[in-house]
């Protein structure tokens, strides 16, 4: 290599390429790892995310979302949620009721004052009694026939009727007794007519407030 006066030496020059890959004495140039840019590996594709619903879950709660491929296994591996047991409730005993006895007593006692109220209004009768004029009546006669019933002295109403034994009856007839009237006259008029004999019965029947009767014999006779 020639260096001329005053500057830096002429680079030597390279040799000719020599491509001949026989030859002894050529050698290629190796570069770094760096700076050989190789073709990058083709990634496999990513397996797409499984979604799973997790429907264990208690109702009102949120929806949980599970990923990846182990997903299913896991979820094989869950043991599956026992349903509930229903449990039929039993019925309530019934409580004895504590209001009966008291309601029992309270009707008893409104009766009771309703029975007295009545009675103590009711003319209770102690006796019936009939009696007649004439035990003989003459031709053509009326006889006047006159019944007593005797009360204790309670008002009150008394009903009854008049049964004669020509098979005649009268209607049901009312009378009312004053408080303290212990006596209570009922009259009756019984007319004959004609010739003949009749052995005549009137009866004074009482209906309320209890029942009894009287009676009073006699006799009728028109030769």
């Amino acid at each position: 290599m020639t260096v001329p006066d005053g500057g830096p030496p002429a680079p030597d020059r390279l040799p000719p390429s020599r491509p001949d890959a026989g030859d002894d004495e050529y050698s290629a140039t190796v570069l770094a790892s760096h700076w050989v840019q190789r073709p990058e590996p083709e990634l496999a594709p990513a397996p797409a995310p499984t979604v799973v619903v997790d429907t264990g879950a208690a109702p009102g709660d949120a929806t949980v979302l599970r990923f990846g491929p182990g997903v299913t296994a896991a979820l094989a591996r869950r043991p599956h949620p026992t349903p509930p047991t229903l449990v039929t409730p039993q019925a309530p005993r019934r409580r004895p009721q504590r209001h009966a006895l008291p309601a029992l007593v309270l009707v008893a006692a409104v009766l009771f004052l309703f029975w007295r109220q009545h009675s103590a209004s009711a003319v209770g009768v102690r006796e019936v009694s009939v009696t007649a004029a004439r035990e003989t009546l003459g031709c053509d006669t009326t006889a006047g026939i006159v019944g007593v019933v005797r009360t204790d002295g309670r008002p009150g109403t008394l009903s009854y009727r008049w049964v004669r034994s020509d098979g005649t009856s009268s209607d049901v007839r009312h009378t009312a007794v004053a408080r303290g009237q212990r006596q209570v006259r009922i009259e009756l008029l019984w007319s004959f007519r004609g010739p003949g004999s009749h052995a005549a019965v009137a009866e004074l029947r009482l209906l309320s407030p209890e029942r009894r009767s009287g009676e009073v014999r006699f006799v009728y006779d028109c030769p």
